[in-house]
């Protein structure tokens, strides 16, 4: 996810490491947060894979910031990583926006649409955060009203997202 959202928002416009971190920290917020120890590791790691070019410019005090920006190689990555999600970043709702933050650098509207229909399937599957029996537990069966709040909140929110995980597949399919 760190990854992604590094070629993501480089693939956007050239940044310094301050300002990526401060717009991944804006996507992921408070659930997520994106430290030092894990941003600028991550960050070497793509300057070594080719996929990341850096220069030196003047900084605000004494030391020269580093600008970094995406290579051709860089650009190709991003494309595979949001054609090819993992299942995680499908199944996991912070990781698939990431995924959805980036989605339009994919330029084949099928290619989008194939994206937002594995999310779909993994959201019409029977799921709960609880469960009696091996069934799913739904709000009306939850034994407390903490419970019922949950499932109700995750219903409601769980019908909005494949309304609109509909609306835009229909429109990405749609010849122009």
């Amino acid at each position: 996810m760190l990854e992604l959202s590094i070629l993501g928002f480089l693939a956007e416009a050239p940044l310094h490491g301050y300002e990526l971190k401060e717009r991944i920290r804006a996507l992921s917020g408070h659930v997520r947060p994106v430290s030092d120890g894990a941003l600028y590791p991550a960050i070497t790691r793509l300057l070594k894979a080719g996929k990341l070019d850096e220069h030196a410019e003047p900084g605000a005090g004494a030391a020269p910031r580093r600008i970094l920006s995406l290579t051709g190689e860089g650009r190709e990555d991003l494309l595979e990583r949001l054609r090819h999600p993992k299942q995680v970043e499908i199944t996991d709702q912070v990781r698939f926006n990431t995924v959805l933050a980036f989605l339009r650098h994919l330029p084949d509207p099928r290619e989008q649409a194939d994206v937002l229909r594995r999310r779909l399937e993994f959201l019409t599957a029977p799921t709960s955060f609880f469960y009696a029996d091996g069934e799913p537990v739904r709000a009306e069966q939850a034994d407390d009203l903490f419970r019922q709040g949950m499932l109700r909140v995750a219903r409601a929110t769980g019908e909005a997202e494949r309304a609109w995980l509909t609306e835009a597949i229909a429109k990405l399919d749609r010849p122009d």
